[in-house]
């Protein structure tokens, strides 16, 4: 009945931050419910029995900033996360107590940008573990489909992949500039998709350590990102295979490939008050290896084919330093050609300019892209105190790509849906959902329904 709350509750002097659902134990006489604050506690509910809330954090002793995210763990009945705007990320059992004297520590491990520390305590208390990760506040965080890897973004413009259990750094990603709000795994945890201050969404992939692809459709921060699960074959989708051992080296015919098939898609809400479906198909995230130079002038005009003749500045490659022991046997990615360069992103805007002050504004705007892809100068929001990446040092490398030197994609739809700027966004099967920073909820029919 979407005319009578469940619950409502009224809260003074904080405001609820985040929250989640343990769907693990959910059932018709229990319904968990964390709830983070803006001055720090977690609160843990129970929509069905009213009286069985605890409050963690309540003194601010562990952490007195705001909590940005928080979220039990995956098929767990007591255990917690929840992240704050410290760059502190603690670990909670809703069971025990979290003590009347601030916590003291005791380092477990530290890597590059990050630390784990073990709560000091001769009783069990809360929080278990505390991790600092990278500069600012840690926005959001994620874990994969199996459980084991949790993928965080910080305000330091870094996206951080550990392996949960052992509290190890298994791989990292770098914004074009600014920070990182938002994160989502792939249905199948082959990809890691963010979304952030420099207006772009970032494919990440977790088992090649790069990035694959960007996605340039939103005039704002990138608030929420979301893989639809329902559609394409999100659920296992296999890189093409050449069959026998002789065709390694040559591929097949490009005129009797057949066009690739949708192989995920996701979609992005911001804070330009837009919604962005994207499709990463077969040809961004295996493209084939380049036909010798004789096959390609016989007017064969496949998109896999580098156009000849076309200086390698305006060429957009796919070809960053593969990480060590990754095993791909495709051989380096090709180069793709410039047919979705950055200046071609004028005409998504075309319809909302309005006389020549909207033309400069576009214009300055892909101008400053290309600039920061140029120049060593340290984009806006960049680089900062201690242990910081210096961003002039990182532009063009693994870590953080040149816009040329990656697939940039066009968003398949791209629709203002609201007046404030967009805060949620959930794939449904039969809907999808959005909320924005008026409170309002809206559900919509899929494409095509």
């Amino acid at each position: 009945d979407l005319h009578k709350p469940i619950d409502k509750r009224i809260y003074k002097g904080t405001q609820p931050t985040c929250h989640d659902f343990n769907q693990f134990t959910a059932a018709a006489d229990t319904i968990a419910l964390l709830v983070g604050f803006s001055a720090g506690q977690v609160q843990c509910l129970d929509l069905v029995k009213k009286d069985a809330s605890k409050l963690f954090n309540e003194e601010r002793l562990i952490d007195k900033t705001k909590v940005t995210f928080v979220k039990w763990l995956p098929e767990t009945e007591r255990l917690f996360l929840a992240s704050h705007a410290s760059g502190h990320l603690y670990l909670y059992d809703a069971e025990q107590p979290c003590g009347a004297a601030a916590p003291q520590y005791n380092l477990l491990t530290q890597g590059e940008g990050f630390s784990v520390f073990a709560c000091k305590s001769k009783t069990p208390r809360n929080p278990l573990l505390k991790w600092a990760v990278g500069e600012g506040a840690l926005n959001e965080f994620a874990f994969s489909p199996d459980g084991r890897s949790l993928a965080c973004v910080s305000q330091d413009g870094c996206l951080r992949v550990f392996h949960f259990d052992s509290m190890l750094l298994q791989g990292m990603m770098k914004s074009y500039f600014g920070g990182l709000l938002c994160v989502c795994w792939s249905p199948d945890g082959r990809y890691v998709v963010t979304g952030g201050e420099d207006d772009l969404v970032t494919v990440w992939s977790f088992a090649e350590g790069r990035v694959v692809a960007r996605g340039h459709g939103h005039k704002s921060w990138v608030n929420a990102v979301a893989f639809d699960p329902f559609t394409g074959a999100a659920q296992s989708p296999q890189p093409p295979e050449l069959s026998g051992g002789e065709e390694e080296d040559e591929p097949p015919d490009p005129l009797t490939r057949r066009s690739p098939a949708v192989t995920y898609r996701f979609g992005s809400a911001g804070q330009d008050t837009q919604f962005c479906l994207w499709d990463l198909t077969e040809d961004v995230l295996y493209p084939r290896l380049p036909l010798s130079r004789a096959r390609t002038l016989t007017g064969s005009t496949d998109a896999g084919i580098p156009v000849p003749g076309l200086p390698r500045s305006l060429s957009r490659s796919n070809s960053l330093p593969q990480p060590a022991g990754t095993g791909s046997a495709r051989g380096p990615p090709p180069d793709v050609p410039p047919a979705l360069s950055v200046g071609r992103f004028a005409t998504l805007t075309l319809q909302e300019r309005k006389g020549p002050s909207g033309a400069e504004k576009e214009h300055k705007r892909y101008h400053s892209l290309g600039n920061i892809s140029r120049s060593g100068e340290k984009p806006p929001g960049g680089a900062g105190p201690r242990g910081r990446l210096d961003t002039a040092k990182v532009l063009g490398t693994a870590l953080c790509p040149r816009i040329h030197e990656v697939p940039l994609l066009e968003p398949l739809v791209c629709k203002k849906i609201a007046h404030e700027r967009l805060t949620v966004l959930l794939f449904l099967e039969d809907c999808i959902v959005t909320a924005c920073q008026e409170g309002l909820i809206c559900t919509w029919a899929r494409p095509g329904k």
